[in-house]
Formats: C-alpha cells, structure tokens, sequence
C-alpha cells in the first residue's frame, strides 16, 4: 500500500504559511503559519495614543448626550409632521390579508 512518499514543500502566496503536499494521495500534510511581527508601536507615544483614545470616547460621549437631549423635540416635531401627513390625506380603509382572497 504505502507508495514511494515523495512530499513536495510549497508557500502559500496569500499568508505566507509552509505548506507540504503529497502529490499521490493530494492532500496537504501540515502547514506552518509564519511568525506574525507585533504592533509596530513606539512606546513613547503611548501617552498621545491613550489621550487621542479618551478624546475619541469623550466626544462620543459628548455627542450621545446631544442627541439625547434633542430626544424630545424631535419625536414632537416628527409626530407633528406625521399628523399634518395624516390629517392631509383621505381616510382609506386599510387593507387586511384575507381581504385580498
């Protein structure tokens, strides 16, 4: 059963991993995930980073607040639109599922 096992070693162009291939059964054997690099990130601009961080989570903080206290107006301006909308337009009888049979 057991052929002549020639293994033929090949990189992957898209992530780089070791990959090793029998040919006569077609399959792949094992692969071999490359070493990542980790963040490229001084450590002396930490302290910018945290403070652009806590800035960044300020100002949605800030924004959130804003729309929450617009909150009101402008349910109250849309439900006055919706009632001009409605009050302007001629009642129709809705139309039900089992009116369409």
């Amino acid at each position: 059963m057991a052929k002549n096992s020639r293994s033929i070693e090949v990189t992957c162009p898209c992530c780089q991993a070791k990959l090793k291939i029998d040919p006569d059964l077609e399959a792949v054997l094992s692969h071999a995930v490359p070493v990542k690099a980790g963040p490229d990130v001084d450590l002396t601009d930490s302290a910018n980073i945290l403070a652009e961080q806590a800035r960044k989570r300020e100002d949605k903080f800030r924004e959130s607040w804003m729309a929450e206290q617009k909150k009101e107006d402008v349910l109250s301006r849309k439900f006055e639109e919706g009632l001009k909308k409605a009050q302007s337009e001629p009642v129709k009888k809705p139309v039900r599922d089992f009116d369409l049979d």
